[in-house]
């Protein structure tokens, strides 16, 4: 190793520290990087938290509106749809759309049906109800034209529904056969002239 003749700079007696040095660190040095760190923690939490909602539609950004606004996830809203047909459910129970309408004092008799359709639909979870009361009403002389569940299992009132106004007197006769009195005026099955609910109420 290649050694250097004695100078001036060897006999330096600063401390036993010889030559360039760093100088002292300053206080407080650990709190500002403390303080970089949480900054910048803050920031990528924020932009993560952004995304994520634009990602589920939660916050919408509208042209000309010059910032964002919160849009609610999801809607709902219930309309009357309910249907009958042969071997199928009826997927609602009738809502708002539906009208009480005073009944006659007497029905028809089954002579009057005509071409009138007639389904059974069964809103208890007693199961066979709708053919039970399906075989009464054909005893009586009516014509079913077919049978089913009314997709709801809460019915606690047997009620027959139907459409025109002219079916109001077949409506109350049909009622009568089954021992009650509910008759409805109703859209909310559209695939029969009169639909028959069978409730907890109805004995067999």
């Amino acid at each position: 190793m290649t050694r250097f003749p004695r100078d001036r700079f060897d006999d330096v007696a600063d401390g036993p520290r010889v030559g360039a040095h760093r100088g002292a660190a300053r206080r407080g040095g650990g709190w500002i990087v403390f303080a970089w760190a949480a900054l910048a923690t803050g920031v990528l939490v924020g932009v993560g938290v952004l995304v994520l909602a634009l990602v589920n539609g939660s916050v919408q950004f509208n042209e000309g509106s010059g910032g964002a606004t919160s849009a609610p996830s999801s809607s709902a809203t219930s309309t009357p749809s309910g249907s009958a047909s042969a071997g199928s459910d009826a997927s609602e129970q009738p809502g708002g759309t539906a009208t009480e309408t005073p009944a006659p004092a007497a029905g028809a008799s089954p002579s009057d049906q005509g071409a009138t359709t007639l389904v059974v639909l069964n809103g208890t979870s007693t199961t066979g109800l709708a053919a039970n009361a399906a075989t009464k009403l054909g005893t009586a002389g009516w014509t079913v034209t077919s049978t089913g569940d009314a997709g709801t299992t809460g019915s606690t009132q047997t009620v027959v529904y139907y459409q025109q106004e002219s079916q109001a007197a077949l409506a109350q006769g049909i009622a009568q056969s089954l021992g009650t009195s509910a008759v409805q005026q109703s859209a909310a099955f559209p695939n029969a002239d009169v639909s028959v609910v069978l409730g907890s109420d109805y004995a067999g």
